[in-house]
């Protein structure tokens, strides 16, 4: 007989933070078939970012010599430190503690096995039990996708082949790598493997890197990375063979040259993520999936399966953190709707806010962006105005002798309201946030930058002039 709960949460990413203050005291369970904190924690945001910094520190240096500092280029670089600051001492702890603290709460049950759907709000789970409740959370996140190559299509650490969930816990740092893919996972990781003395060669089958941003955001960084590395565009792979004797891998590779071979000793698979609702079998609960695998959700995260919501990477395009988030909070408000436990003043559901999401690529330099793009803009009739920004002309800009930084900003000639936003440079992820802010609260632009100090002469000033050379009346 299957044990019935009220709510049922399956992840433990954002879906972890659902258990506000109105929903204590519910019979809750929480299904997790791995590390307690989702993708973010573990294996995503925040382990990358305190693995960026060292390799920042180390480009940083090197580029000092046009400040006119030389800062020796033997860096001695300590990999179990890097890795042990990163998991042992952080990560590791706080995945422990949530679940500890989860499992330590009389009202809440964790299921520490995979799940799948056997019928509407009913689930099996691989220890043989089933679970059902009056509503569920959907909140399973996404995998890193492989290559369907053999010796590629399966992780295998001991063997040297990877992905983002892996390759951050090496016991030693591989003498040559090869990372395959041209998105965010693939850029960050090769700049920080390549700043750590590791011989990087990226392999992208398209004829630029982060092809998703702004034209002139991703030919620099194109360039940039290939100043940097071995950066082999219009190229996949075709085989890969080890040698056991020598634990190489020789991956056949298909290019601009043709028929090619790298030898390299690791193998960093970063070619995209799936959504986890197929892995789910969602669909025998009554819950749809989008052409991309994506759960359908409408606007208050609802499922088409009642009594359902689903929130995170297995039902948005968006796979981000802070996207997650919101829709958590999106979710928690309305579970305490529908359940009666909402304050009499805010006893109504909420909709997520999906008009202005950025992202931001920890890469050398870094890039952030939100909003479309002067191609989409174009595509879909749109009606804008555009200007560039470059780092370089500002004052901090002078100090830097930054060459390669720039803000583009869209908006809208007939309002003033800013559209998009596309910045690649220091501290990218930072500066843009000013223009989220304006475009969220419906500020046009010219007020922005018109009606409040700047601080001088502060990289906050790209934002400024960017706004203020906007061709607006």
């Amino acid at each position: 007989m299957a044990r019935h709960h009220d709510l049922i949460i399956i992840g433990t990413g954002s879906g972890n933070s659902l258990i506000s203050p109105e929903l204590e005291g519910l019979d809750i369970a929480i299904v997790e078939e791995g590390t307690f904190g989702g993708t973010c924690l573990n294996v995503g945001c925040i382990p990358t970012k305190m693995l960026v910094l060292p390799a920042d520190r180390v480009i940083d240096s090197a580029d000092a010599a046009r400040l006119g500092v030389t800062i020796p280029r033997d860096v001695a670089v300590d990999w179990p430190a890097i890795r042990d600051r990163i998991f042992t001492n952080r990560i590791d702890l706080i995945a422990a503690g949530g679940e500890d603290y989860r499992r330590g709460q009389d009202f809440v049950t964790v299921y520490a096995v995979r799940a799948r759907f056997v019928g509407p709000r009913r689930l099996a789970l691989e220890s043989g039990e089933e679970i059902t409740a009056d509503r569920i959370v959907v909140a399973a996140g996404s995998r890193a996708d492989l290559l369907g190559i053999e010796g590629l299509d399966h992780v295998d650490p001991a063997r040297g082949v990877h992905t983002s969930d892996t390759v951050m816990r090496m016991d030693e740092l591989p003498r040559r790598m090869a990372v395959v893919g041209g998105g965010f996972v693939a850029c960050e990781f090769a700049h920080v493997f390549d700043a750590l003395g590791v011989e990087v060669t990226q392999l992208q089958r398209s004829g630029a890197l982060l092809r998703g941003e702004e034209s002139e955001v991703s030919q620099g960084y194109t360039d940039l990375a290939r100043e940097r590395y071995d950066l082999r565009l219009d190229t996949s792979v075709a085989s890969a063979v080890r040698d056991d004797a020598t634990g190489a891998w020789t991956l056949g590779l298909k290019g601009p040259d043709g028929a090619t071979e790298l030898e390299v000793d690791a193998v960093l698979v970063a070619v995209g993520r799936t959504p986890n609702g197929q892995r789910l079998e969602v669909e025998a609960g009554g819950i749809d999936l989008d052409d991309n695998g994506v759960v359908v959700v409408d606007a208050q995260q609802r499922t088409t399966a009642e009594g359902v919501w689903a929130l995170g990477d297995v039902s948005n395009p968006w796979q981000l953190k802070h996207v997650a988030n919101h829709e958590a909070r999106v979710v928690a408000h309305n579970l305490a709707v529908d359940l009666g436990r909402a304050a009499e003043s805010d006893a109504k559901p909420v909709e997520a806010d999906h008009r202005f999401v950025p992202h931001a690529v920890f890469g050398h330099p870094q890039i952030a962006a939100f909003g479309p793009t002067r191609a989409e803009l174009e595509t879909a009739g749109t009606e804008f105005v555009s200007y560039t920004q470059k780092v370089g002309d500002t004052a901090y800009g002078w100090a830097l002798e930054d060459t390669t930084g720039l803000l583009t900003v869209h908006a809208d000639p007939a309002t003033g309201l800013i559209l998009a936003a596309h910045c690649l440079g220091p501290h990218a992820s930072t500066l843009i946030q000013p223009l989220i802010q304006a475009a969220s609260f419906g500020q046009k632009a010219h007020d922005v930058a018109r009606g409040q100090y700047w601080i001088h002469p502060a990289l906050a000033e790209v934002v400024e002039n960017a706004l203020l050379g906007l061709p607006l009346n």
